[in-house]
């Protein structure tokens, strides 16, 4: 299982829910291959709209900014979980994907 960083203070592991059991380190496939397989209501399934600000918040228009509560390293790829069950891939060169994982 991926070590994952806790970036508020308030933050658990419990608040991840089953989401650090979708991705394994030792596992080859990307972070959204991972998911795609062991996330089964429904896969990774992209959200589109959001932009990714300098800090990794997540904005959508009309809401407000999403900061992150916890993050995991996967090779290159930065996963960031924020409320509401949003999960963000973050790849090296800063492209990303959201989905809703809840």
């Amino acid at each position: 299982m991926l070590q994952w960083e806790m970036l508020h203070p308030m933050m658990t592991m419990d608040h991840l829910g089953y989401i650090p059991t979708f991705v394994y380190e030792n596992d080859p496939a990307s972070a959204k291959d991972q998911f795609n397989a062991r996330y089964v209501y429904g896969g990774w399934q992209p959200f589109k709209g959001f932009r990714l600000g300098e800090d990794n918040s997540l904005n959508y228009p009309g809401d407000p900014p999403q900061v992150p509560r916890a993050q995991a390293k996967l090779c290159d790829e930065l996963i960031v979980f924020y409320d509401h069950a949003w999960v963000a891939i973050i790849q090296s060169d800063r492209t990303f994907e959201v989905c809703r994982m809840d």
